[in-house]
């Protein structure tokens, strides 16, 4: 089964927070942020303007992204967990 993402939304798969810091201390579950880092799945085709026009999503498929802390919809689909969130909710590229 695949997932395609309407309008102006993107599929992505968060990256794993990192287990240890950087002085070697390993962390507990509870103690990990929620990652914010994640891999584009799928991208939406775009979100049309008033005059009609397609307006294309600025990400494509396979760039690492940051997102919003606390935004999207989680799905699990085949055992893997996914977010969707809207466009505007991805603040930057990871390069």
């Amino acid at each position: 089964m695949t997932l395609k993402p309407l309008q102006d939304r993107v599929v992505v798969k968060m990256v794993e927070a990192e287990e240890t810091t950087k002085s070697g201390i390993l962390l507990a579950a509870s103690a990990k942020e929620k990652p914010q880092i994640a891999e584009v799945v799928a991208v939406g085709p775009g979100s049309r303007a008033e005059d009609g026009s397609l307006i294309p999503v600025d990400v494509t498929v396979g760039q690492k992204v940051i997102t919003s802390k606390y935004s999207g919809t989680e799905i699990k689909l085949d055992g893997v967990e996914y977010t969707i969130v809207k466009c505007s909710d991805i603040l930057a590229v990871v390069e």
